[in-house]
């Protein structure tokens, strides 16, 4: 039986029902069982007059009062594997793929964890949200039961990522879409502006588990092309955990190198593309003590798959119709259809969305892979593309994201340069500050609109897994009207004018008139 830190505290919050033991004469092997029970204004009361913790005692320190146990558990095995696959290793072992030689995937028991129905899940998820509690203030660790349920709470490394907006994208869909139901998950708007915080908090966490356990793991290294190198810098040091970022030279962002470096990472800038770094840390992996932090480490789809869950919770546990990510390496097309399938399985939801999996024209091997048919699979050279962190030939996860198109009857969508950053503007003109790679899931969602898939009134989210402020050279570009060979339709340079007040005045009458012409 694995021991985890529980806290009753966690069950209990004004407003929402209130989760007591329900009594039970049969040997429950140390499961917590809990009914929801109606809320009353006394155990509201109850609740609001909870006792602070001591002045000298802090959040972990609380978390260690209030531990329980459970039965919960999860380990790694082939992805894929057949039902009669034997072979697995434990989430303390250091593995990256299975003996021949292909993806891992993270395994929970669902046995133990059906023993609790739906709604019990629902509302246990549901009255952490907003809340202080370690480690359950993350929109991760409130899902800690399906996430890691192993680790101890004092050996989680979290920046409380995760409960990001969901942003009700109204004028955009009206104005440009006719779609009354469009939302935007802001999964940028996180401690250092990326989705990659949400799996990398799990990675990281497992990491200082291992160090604990004497395992020999010095730091922790990754490839990237911006944000995961960002993500793994801050949590390591948060930890006080070595990081090592191979970035390849003169293609990501100053926003983005500006990260790993002001956090302390070791950083080696290298002369070759994403999918050159991605070799070598392989290499340099397999003979040093480097815990590897890629997406090929299936730890951090684990953390990733909460954004699916976080979703649904927002909408009240029900389903949209359809779900658009942009795609690279693609594990976060399977982490989003894995959170997605947990709470079906597990009775939250009756079904599950259709995804789509948008990517950039001019890196595009699953949208080459999707037109053909699912035949034989084939790399491209990525070349070039504003959605610099999805400019990736050779995805790790190709296997991964297939099958989980190909389970929700799923779409691959491409977009142009000039298609993407046309997106972007558009999207900004109307309140949004969006990354490229949301540029390209919102053309994707254009042309999906325009064939006629997803309807008018279908509610739809597209993932926006960056924040635009990393991006500010390209939308200074793009306003500045100079990238070559694109038009910059939606362009809004400044008007140069005379400081004086007539000019002024001419400009802004001239401005007034073409605005009230729109009404």
């Amino acid at each position: 039986m694995a021991a985890s830190c529980m806290l009753r505290s966690s069950f209990i919050s004004p407003g929402l029902p209130q989760l007591h033991h329900q009594s039970t004469s049969k040997p429950n092997n140390g499961i917590h069982f809990f009914t929801p029970i109606k809320a009353t204004a006394t155990n509201d009361a109850i609740s609001q007059q909870k006792h602070r913790r001591p002045a000298d005692e802090n959040i972990r320190e609380e978390a260690r009062r209030h531990c329980s146990s459970h039965n919960f558990s999860a380990r790694y095995v082939p992805f894929n594997a057949g039902p009669n696959s034997d072979e697995w290793y434990s989430l303390d072992e250091i593995v990256y793929r299975s003996r021949s030689g292909g993806l891992l995937d993270v395994q929970h028991d669902m046995d133990a964890l059906k023993k609790f129905d739906g709604q019990y899940w629902r509302s246990l998820f549901d009255s952490r949200v907003g809340k202080t509690t370690w480690p359950y203030g993350s929109g991760v660790w409130s899902k800690k039961e399906w996430v890691l349920p192993e680790i101890d709470s004092d050996d989680i490394v979290s920046a409380f990522e995760g409960n990001s907006n969901l942003f009700w994208a109204e004028r955009f869909g009206k104005q440009f879409l006719g779609m009354t139901d469009l939302w935007v998950k802001h999964c940028g708007i996180s401690h250092t502006g990326s989705f990659k915080d949400l799996g990398m908090t799990v990675l990281v966490s497992q990491v200082n588990r291992l160090r604990k356990m004497h395992k020999p793991v010095v730091g922790v290294g990754c490839a990237s092309t911006g944000d995961t190198s960002a993500a793994l810098s801050a949590y390591c040091a948060s930890a006080g955990i070595p990081s090592i970022v191979f970035l390849p030279a003169n293609k990501i962002s100053m926003a983005q190198l500006v990260q790993p470096i002001a956090n302390g990472a070791f950083v080696l800038s290298i002369d070759t593309d994403f999918d050159g770094c991605m070799q070598l840390i392989r290499e340099v992996t397999a003979e040093l003590p480097i815990y590897l932090a890629n997406s090929l480490n299936s730890l951090r789809l684990e953390g990733q798959k909460t954004a699916a869950i976080e979703i649904l919770q927002q909408f009240d546990w029900e389903v949209p119709e359809w779900v658009i990510v942009p795609g690279g390496n693609l594990g976060n097309i399977y982490a989003f259809y894995k959170g997605f399938q947990m709470c079906k399985e597990l009775g939250l939801v009756d079904r599950i969305p259709r995804l789509v999996c948008a990517q950039a024209a001019n890196a595009n091997p699953l949208y080459l892979h999707y037109k053909s048919g699912w035949k034989d699979f084939k790399p491209v050279k990525a070349n070039t593309t504003f959605a610099s962190a999805i400019q990736i030939g050779d995805p790790v996860s190709i296997d991964r994201a297939v099958f989980a198109l190909q389970q929700c009857n799923g779409i691959v969508e491409e977009a142009t340069e000039e298609e993407l950053m046309d997106a972007m503007a558009q999207a900004d003109s109307t309140g949004m500050f969006i990354c490229p790679h949301t540029g390209v899931a919102l053309t994707a969602l254009f042309k999906l609109r325009n064939s006629g898939v997803i309807a008018p009134t279908d509610r739809t989210v597209v993932v926006s897994t960056a924040h635009g402020l990393k991006f500010t050279q390209s939308k200074i570009d793009y306003h500045s009207k100079e990238i070559k060979d694109m038009e910059c339709r939606f362009a809004n340079p400044p008007v140069e004018v005379k400081a004086d007040f007539g000019s002024v005045m001419d400009v802004l009458k001239s401005y007034l008139l073409s605005q009230n012409s729109k009404l």
